[in-house]
This record gives C-alpha cells, sequence and structure tokens, in this order.
C-alpha cells in the first residue's frame, strides 16, 4: 500500500518500538561433538572448541556461546543425550563403532527435534558416499575446510531457521537467501557471509543508545536462509519476500528429482518478473554464464575466482544495504555523498540533487539500507514511497527530514541514554556520564521519561509537547574521582566554615574527560542551564532531603563556550561542596545516616524559559501534590492541589503568594473570588536568572544570580500578557482583558478559564498517572 503524503501531517503519530527482546528466542546452549578423539584434535588444533568458539562469540560482541560435550562412541553419545539437555548434534562422517548415517538416524528416531549435522573432510570419495546415502535423518552436511568460523557458521544457520517464522513475520527482521546445493561451496560460503552479517550488526548497534539496547540490537541482525534445491527456495521466498535483502543463488541445482542446470536464472526470471529491483548474484563455475546474469541484469561470481570471497563482500556490501548508504548520480555513478548512519542521512537527504533522490528513492535503497540496520519501524515508512506520492521534491524530503525526526526523537524518549561526546545531540533526552549511581532525583526524572513514553503523553494534547527538559546526569563515580583526586574529605570532613569548604572546592579541578563531555553538551543546548543535586539519598522514601542541597543556574553563553565551561564546572563544584555544609552535615545526622555514605550526582537540564533583554523566565512554573489536605468546597482530598506562578519555581518554594487551585475545579479558585483578594493575595513579584556572566559568583548562597523583580517590570514581555487580568478601579472588578486599562494581576485566567493552554487536564492527568504507578 503506498505511502500517502499525509501519513505524517498529524503531530501525534508514534512510532511503535522494536521488541528486540523477543528476538532470537531459541538458542543453541549445548552441542554433542560425535567424534574420534583424532578428528577432536584436528578440529581444535591448539585449543579446546569452546575456547574457538568462545573466542570468535567475543570478538562478534555476541553473547551465549555455547558448551560443547564430547562423545567417542555412539554409546557415549546416547548416554548424553539421555542425561543431558543438547540442542544440536554434530557428527563427524566416521566414527568408528557405527556407521555415521545409521546412528543419526537411531538419534532421530528418539529425538525428533535435535537437528544433526554432518562434518566432513572434503573429497571425491566423500561426495561419492554422500550422493548415495539417504540423508533423511540428517539436517545438514558441511565440509571441515579448517575454518574454525563454520562452527559458528552452522550454529547461527541453526538459529536462524529455528528462530525464522517468528522473528521475521512478528518483528520484521531480514532475511539473506542462500541457494547452494554443493556441500563444499555452502561449507566456503556460510562463515564469509555470517562474518559479513555479524559485522554489518557491529556497526549498526552503535545507534543505540546504551549497551543493554546495543545487546538486544544484535538480535535484529539480519537472517540467512539456506536452500539446497529449487522447490525450497521457492518455498522460502514465497514466506520471507517482504523482508528479504537480496538472494545469492547457483546456477544449477536440483529441481524436482534430476539436476536442473539453468534452475538459477529460471528462480532468478521468477523473482525479477514479481521484484524488480531485488537484489540477486548468481554465481557458477561456467564462465558462460556470466552472460547470462548480464541478460538478467544481476550479478555474477565465479566461483573459481581466487578473490571469491572479495568479490561476495563487495557485491552484499553495495546491494543488499549494508555498509555506508552511498547516494551517486544516476547519468554518471559518481558518488554524491555516503549516510555512516542516521543523522548523516538526514542531513544528506536535504541537500543531494533531484535525479539523486529520486534514483534511490525508487529503488528502495533507503528503506533496505534501514531495515539491514535493523531499524524496521522507520524502513517500513520509506518502502513503498514514491515521488508521486508528493507534490514536488521538496515536500519528499520534507516528509523523510520528519519521519526521521520524529523516529529519533521516539527512540531517545523513555530511555537512560551512555553519553557520548562524538554523537551528542537535541534527540538525546536523558543521558548519563559514568557508571556509577545516578543518585534520587535523577532516577525520579529517568522514571518520569518512561512513563510519559509508557503512555504516550509526548504530543497527545494539541500543539502541545510534554517531556521533561534535556537531562544529562553525572553519576556519583565522576564525584568520587573529583573528591579522591583533589584530596578533598580531610577539608570536607573538618569543622571548618561553609564558606571556606566552598574555596577549596572550587579550587579543586574536574577531570579533562569531564570537561570535554561538558563542552559537547553546551554545544547542542540553547537555553541557560540547571546544575542540580542528585544524592544517593535524596527523594528516598520517608526520609525527603528537599532542599538540603544547593541548585544553581547558569547561563549559556554561546559566543563564549570556554566562559560557560568556566561557569558550569564551578557550578558543579559548588553542588559537590553543599554536600558538605554545616546543615547539610547535621540533617544527615538526623536521620541517621553517615555523611561518609553520601555520594552525589549532577542533574545539567536545561531551563525552560524565554528569554527577555538580560533575563530569562518560564511563564509557568508549578508544583503539584498529590493529595489536598486542605480541599475547599467540592475539592476532594485523592484529586490533589496544584500551586502555580509566574516565573521561576523558586517563588514557590519560598512561600510567595502562588495561585492555588484543584486541577478538576480549575475555574474555582477561592483567590480569585473577589477584587480584594484578587489585589491581596495574588503574586507581586518573580524571579528571573539574570544571564550576566559576572553575576554568577561562587557562593553557599545558590539564588546568587537570581533576580526579584515586581511583575510591573515584565508588563512589556509578551509571556506576561498570557497570565495576567486587569483590575478596574472605577467598577471595582477584574477583567480577563490584558490589555484594558487598569492595574495587571495575576490570575492565569485565560489559561485555567477558558483553556487557551490545558494546564489543568494535563496536571490532572500527570497526577493520576503518577499516583497508578507509584
Amino acid at each position: 500500500m503506498p505511502v500517502k503524503k499525509n501519513v505524517f501531517e498529524s503531530e501525534k503519530f508514534e512510532f511503535s518500538d522494536t521488541s528486540f527482546n523477543l528476538l532470537m528466542q531459541k538458542r543453541i546452549h549445548r552441542v554433542l561433538l560425535v567424534c574420534s578423539n583424532y578428528d577432536a584434535f584436528i578440529l581444535e588444533e591448539d585449543g579446546r572448541i569452546d575456547e574457538q568458539v568462545f573466542n570468535e562469540y567475543v570478538s562478534l560482541n555476541l553473547r551465549y556461546p555455547p558448551v560443547f560435550i564430547q562423545a567417542r562412541s555412539a554409546q557415549q553419545a546416547f548416554d548424553i543425550l539421555e542425561n543431558d539437555q543438547i540442542d544440536l548434534i554434530i557428527e563427524m562422517l566416521n566414527i568408528g563403532d557405527i556407521d555415521t548415517f545409521e546412528l543419526a538416524k537411531k538419534i532421530k528416531s528418539n529425538y525428533s527435534k535435535i537437528p544433526i549435522v554432518v562434518l566432513t573432510y572434503f573429497s571425491r570419495e566423500v561426495l561419492f558416499k554422500l550422493s548415495h546415502e539417504n540423508l533423511s535423518a540428517i539436517d545438514y552436511v558441511f565440509c571441515w575446510l579448517g575454518n574454525p568460523n563454520l562452527l559458528l557458521a552452522i550454529i547461527k544457520l541453526i538459529e536462524d531457521k529455528m528462530n525464522a517464522k517468528h522473528d521475521v513475520e512478528e518483528i520484521g527482521v531480514q532475511t539473506l537467501l542462500l541457494i547452494e546445493d554443493s556441500i563444499r561451496y555452502i561449507s566456503v560460503y556460510l562463515p564469509d557471509l555470517y562474518k559479513i552479517v555479524l559485522q554489518q550488526s557491529r556497526e549498526f548497534i552503535k545507534e543505540a543508545l546504551n549497551e543493554h539496547q546495543q545487546m538486544l540490537r544484535m538480535r535484529g541482525r539480519p537472517k540467512i536462509l539456506l536452500a539446497t534445491n529449487y522447490e525450497e527456495a521457492v518455498a522460502l521466498y514465497n514466506t520471507y519476500k517482504t523482508n528479504l535483502l537480496g538472494i545469492i543463488s547457483d546456477v544449477s541445482f536440483m529441481r524436482g528429482d534430476k539436476k536442473d542446470t539453468t534452475a538459477g536464472m529460471a528462480f532468478c526470471k521468477m523473482v525479477r518478473e514479481e521484484d524488480k529491483q531485488m537484489p540477486f548474484l548468481l554465481q557458477s563455475a561456467n564462465p558462460e554464464c556470466e552472460q547470462y546474469a548480464n541478460d538478467l541484469n544481476v550479478g555474477f561470481i565465479n566461483k573459481y575466482s581466487k578473490t571469491l570471497s572479495i568479490e561476495l563482500k563487495n557485491y552484499i556490501l553495495h546491494h543488499f544495504g549494508f555498509g555506508d548508504l552511498i547516494f551517486r548520480d544516476p547519468i554518471t555513478h559518481q558518488e554524491i555523498g555516503r549516510a555512516k548512519d542516521l543523522p548523516s542521512l538526514q542531513q544528506l537527504i536535504l541537500t543531494i540533487p533531484d535525479r539523486t533522490l529520486l534514483y534511490h528513492t525508487s529503488r528502495n535503497h533507503i528503506s533496505k539500507w534501514l531495515n539491514a540496520r535493523a531499524l524496521f519501524p522507520i524502513a517500513r515508512m520509506f518502502k513503498y514511497l514514491q515521488a508521486e506520492d508528493f507534490e514536488n521534491l521538496d515536500e519528499l524530503r520534507l516528509f523523510v527530514d520528519k519521519t526521521i525526526s520524529r523516529y529519533r526523537l521516539s527512540k531517545g524518549r523513555g530511555v537512560i541514554a551512555k553519553f557520548d561526546r562524538s554523537n551528542f545531540n537535541e534527540y538525546l533526552i536523558f543521558s548519563r556520564i559514568g557508571e556509577g549511581s545516578i543518585g534520587g532525583k535523577a532516577r525520579g526524572l529517568a522514571f518520569i521519561n518512561n512513563i510519559i513514553k509508557k503512555y504516550k503523553l509526548y504530543n497527545k494534547y494539541e500543539d502541545v509537547l510534554i517531556t521533561i527538559p534535556q537531562t544529562i546526569v553525572l553519576s556519583t563515580d565522576a564525584f568520587d574521582e573529583f573528591m579522591e583526586s583533589n584530596n578533598l574529605y580531610p577539608v570536607a570532613m573538618s569543622n571548618i566554615s561553609d564558606e571556606e569548604i566552598l574555596h577549596h572546592f572550587i579550587h579543586a579541578k574536574l577531570s579533562q574527560s569531564i570537561q570535554q563531555d561538558l563542552y559537547a553538551y553546551i554545544s547542542v543546548v540553547e537555553n541557560p542551564i540547571a546544575v542540580r543535586s542528585s544524592s544517593k539519598l535524596e527523594d528516598s522514601h520517608y526520609q525527603p532531603f528537599a532542599g538540603i542541597y544547593s541548585t544553581y543556574m547558569v547561563p549559556n553563553i554561546r559566543a563564549d563556550k570556554a566562559l560557560t565551561i568556566k561557569l558550569l564546572c564551578n557550578a558543579i563544584k559548588s553542588v559537590y561542596a553543599s554536600v558538605f555544609y554545616k546543615s547539610s552535615k547535621a540533617y544527615i545526622t538526623a536521620t541517621s545516616n553517615a555523611i561518609d555514605e553520601e555520594k552525589m550526582g549532577i542533574v545539567l537540564q536545561e531551563v525552560c524559559g524565554t528569554r527577555y533583554g538580560n533575563h530569562f523566565y518560564p511563564t509557568i512554573s508549578g508544583v503539584a501534590r498529590s493529595i489536598n489536605f486542605y480541599p475547599i468546597g467540592v475539592e476532594k482530598l485523592e484529586e490533589g492541589t496544584v500551586s502555580i506562578a509566574f516565573g521561576l519555581g523558586r517563588f514557590i518554594v519560598e512561600g510567595g503568594n502562588s495561585l492555588r487551585f484543584s486541577p478538576r475545579y480549575p475555574q474555582k479558585v477561592l483567590q480569585l473570588s473577589t477584587p480584594e483578594m484578587v489585589l491581596k493575595q495574588t503574586q507581586k513579584q518573580f524571579y528571573a536568572l539574570d544571564l550576566s556572566p559576572e553575576k554568577f559568583i561562587p557562593s553557599t548562597d545558590d539564588g546568587i544570580n537570581l533576580m526579584k523583580l515586581s511583575i510591573n517590570e515584565a508588563l512589556n514581555d509578551k509571556s506576561f500578557k498570557m497570565v495576567t487580568s486587569t483590575y478596574d478601579f472605577q467598577n471595582n472588578m477584574i477583567r480577563e482583558s490584558s490589555d484594558a486599562i487598569g492595574k495587571k494581576v495575576v490570575t492565569f485566567s485565560k489559561i485555567l478559564n477558558h483553556e487557551t493552554f490545558p494546564l489543568a487536564k494535563i496536571i490532572s492527568e500527570l497526577m493520576e498517572i503518577g499516583q497508578k504507578e507509584m
């Protein structure tokens, strides 16, 4: 079904998460190797098979390496099968006391679900023997050519076969189809193919946001399907053709009950009639077949080529969507640009020439490349992308750019990403620096971020984005390093004044690595930065630490990043120092905690708000409480209460005249019930951040650069008109218009009474969800 241009016109479109955790559920854990001591020694060469395979797994970032158990006789094999859980049996062709094929039949009759693989040395006598044997009890036969990667390929091929139906049909994992009946060439191709596929997966997991995601995304690698005759090939193609990256086929193989020397070409024609863009590689020992491949406009490899493996790899990289996505001029075939990852693809889409864009979209190159990188949700959106679905190419570019943006945003929500200064960007909502604890406050923010994603709140309300500010966290190991490298514990534990402690901390140094990470952070964020405490004890149940430690706000001077880094580092060190102030030590003692057990994480967040001249503040800040201990009128205890204010939230925390209302009854506000109460009990002042860098001086007062202004100083600010009404002196009444003549009062009337912004509904839903989740 073609994509239409209005698919993404709604901002409420959400990408579904790929369930990588549901992939590769069936695995090979224990392998029974039935062979003589001599064969085992030849296979092992200079080390145990377990170690060889384990080393292969580690080198490719794979997990769950299988354990090998050797049986030297048929009787020993049956004893092991009876007493152990075996997932795969590998037999060497000659095991001594019983014929290999007879043993396979006996095992299959008792253990029908265990796959059996025969491993043999290559010779004409062996091939002759195999051609006259009944192989019905054997799943695959491979030639041992001295390549230890073959064992890995065998295990992965069996695992792919076991998991293909679920992983491909339910999740959208991609496949490669290999059609080959030569045991020797199957044994050559499979290790090479898996090496290419696993190297590809090592590249695309770099786009995962943390190590856990990387481990899961490895499961989304393309699967390799093996067919040894025409009928198997047709069946596999028909089953998996919508998730097929490409086909590699021999020219001559069995069709029906006889060898067909043109079976590969017949299969290629069938595929091309249905899908003209499907990458197809023919390979044959007959060089004359290259002309047939050229006539069919498909790739060709001579099996006797001395560079067989290199040619195979190059074709897959260029045609199956592996490696970089190279944009070329369709006429000259000159390279225009290449996308290494999703961000670079997004940039190139906006700049490549029109004919290059048309060439690649019409051939499904973008979708295939995304699928090969396990980016299934976005790949599905681009699979049927056609220029005729849009009014012009600019709309097509905008569609692709917006789609990638929304996908990247959706992937960044609800996840604690591992901070990487080389690829940090505006799409990463929550990142961590270090491996230690992130502290209580950061855990709470991460939990909120997770809830927003879980309940799809991000763009649930029209023209409103619900999100936490872009956040990075310095984990507690950064605190440990800072304290130990600067030998600050003797100072911190002493009885000197708070000012002296702060002085020592300010003159200590943060590590160069942390400073480089901060430089990457300020290069992305636009607004001023809040430096907040996030200690291990903060936000713990039954022992709140709210207000115990300091929070600083520093301006982000875009024209002087070095100055911003200096201010930011001083703020971080000031928060670290606040752990050891007299009030903090006293509170920790009062709550039966030990000061030397306290560790401080740091939360860095963009400050929400707008710049007006040389100061910065939000239109609304507030505190919501899930229990209303003093309900008024129709209000109920369990419905909670909200206090909001104009400007920074410090005004509320310090007990200023904020506006209090129940989110269920936003139009019933006691403070607004009479003009006299409005004049007396509404906000007269507000807090704003002074953006002058010289106003931020390291101090035990974390409000050193905050300005307490009269609301009259905001009369010309655009945001002020959204929250104010006018007191009409002559008629002793409150007029909701902010343009009327009279005294301006902060009532939030437009928001609470007329829902110019659905604040009450949003807070009510957030509180309800928060209570449920807690």
